[in-house]
């Protein structure tokens, strides 16, 4: 049985509150070592880390959403391009399939918004 298209609203927002709770906790792994992050953080981890715990708290509650996403889409593109790329071209191979993952959804939600089920929505209602 297929999912009614009067869902999308609902499946976006869905989708939104996963992917921001998953970028989020990148962050926290940064700063507060849940879990343990593996390496020292470097000005260009910590800048990573910053945009991870805000821009992740806002894509989870959809404030915000389409300018959130659009950074932390562009964000995606230079993590993999400067840490994964030079590993080698294949996503599965050098460790950027997430990353990678991240950043077209991220683009996605920069055009789609952030659903019904977000603040961005409320805030349109009022």
């Amino acid at each position: 049985m297929p999912i009614p298209a009067t869902w999308s609203s609902q499946l976006l927002s869905i989708l939104r509150i996963v992917v921001g709770l998953g970028f989020l906790d990148h962050g926290v792994s940064k700063f507060f070592g849940l879990p343990p992050f593996p390496m020292a953080l470097t000005p260009l981890l910590t800048t990573a880390g910053v945009l991870e715990l805000v821009g992740g708290s806002l894509i989870l509650v959809g404030l915000f959403t389409r300018p959130v996403a659009f950074v932390l889409s562009g964000m995606s593109a230079v993590a993999y391009f400067l840490i994964h790329f030079p590993q080698g071209p294949f996503p599965a191979a050098n460790g950027g399939e997430p990353v990678m993952l991240y950043c077209f959804v991220f683009l996605y939600l920069a055009a789609a918004g952030g659903g019904v089920w977000s603040i961005d929505a409320m805030r349109a209602r009022t």
